[in-house]
């Protein structure tokens, strides 16, 4: 596809994507992300053979959020092996909110999966004795290829003040044995590792490299294969809170959202896309930032399992 029709998809993708900002609300339930600006909205494209398209408020920075689960995952899959991980946490969409309790209490002793909120705590535990944030840090500026990466303070402080119903999942986690270690430490990790400020370029430059199979630009290997591949496919099935399985439907490209607006997606062996749109929709997804990249699947044949010509 040549470089002019991209450019005129997006621009299209951008004006469709405003078009439903008004039915959407920036996330509330942590005070300084209400603070955003739900009109805002930017879109980034990182291709394999090195080309980048972007358009709109791609280097407006905002909180990763959720989206920090993909990095958690690839960082205890590397350090601890799947058998490990997934012996603490499942792979199974839960059909529940990203926050909710009522899977892990009712009906399993494990949380469903990494992308729920249970299961990111769960693999902060492991994570934190061994890795200190400093280094989670350095990692996120790495697999980003952004060394602007900080600890938003003002986000951190507010979730830890808004942390209630997080303390209670971590501590059900550890009445059923998935934490061992310090409750209190793992749930200041993984609130700090929600907190950092990125981009769409920042999440543009992760989703190249996890379709590119974890090979960075310069063509050093930060992930291994096999690490990728679950990544993926977990965010395929899960990424999307309980909205993920219509996503995979209508979209079909490996994705995760957060709730501060981001949405990372992987499109195989082609291109990772940043997006940013703080307007949420009730799954907590970005509103718009799902109708782009429905209209781009459509476009540009980017579902997975899209017919090729």
């Amino acid at each position: 596809m040549k470089s002019e029709e991209v450019t005129r998809i997006l621009e299209n993708a951008i004006r469709i994507g405003k078009g439903v900002i008004r039915y959407g609300s920036v996330a509330s339930y942590i005070p300084e992300l209400a603070k955003a600006d739900k009109n805002k909205l930017g879109i980034c494209l990182y291709t394999i053979d090195g080309n980048q398209f972007e358009t709109g408020n791609t280097e407006d920075r905002f909180t990763i959020q959720s989206i920090s689960k993909v990095m958690a995952l690839c960082l205890a899959l590397e350090t601890f092996g799947a058998e490990f991980v997934f012996d603490h946490v499942g792979v199974e969409p839960s059909g529940e909110a990203f926050n909710s309790l009522v899977e892990l209490d009712n009906r399993s002793n494990r949380p469903f999966n990494p992308m729920i909120n249970s299961g990111a705590i769960a693999v902060a535990s492991f994570i934190e004795p061994k890795v200190s944030f400093e280094e989670m840090l350095k990692l996120a500026r790495c697999f980003c290829q952004d060394d602007g990466i900080v600890l938003d303070e003002k986000v951190y402080h507010s979730e830890m003040s808004n942390v209630a119903r997080n303390r209670a999942i971590a501590y059900l986690l550890e009445s059923k044995g998935v934490i061992g270690g310090n409750v209190e430490e793992a749930l200041d990790f993984y609130v700090k590792m929600c907190s950092l400020s990125v981009t769409a370029e920042s999440l543009a430059s992760l989703g190249l490299l996890l379709a590119n199979d974890g090979v960075d630009p310069s063509g050093k290997r930060l992930l291994d294969s096999d690490t990728v591949r679950v990544v993926k496919t977990i965010m395929l099935t899960c990424g999307m809170y309980d909205g993920s399985g219509e996503f995979a439907v209508r979209v079909g490209i490996p994705s995760k959202s957060g709730v501060g607006g981001g949405l990372l997606s992987v499109v195989d062996g082609k291109m990772g896309i940043g997006i940013y749109g703080p307007a949420l929709d009730e799954k907590g997804n970005s509103i718009a930032g799902r109708k782009i990249l429905q209209f781009l699947s459509s476009q540009m044949k980017l579902h997975i399992f899209a017919k090729k010509d």
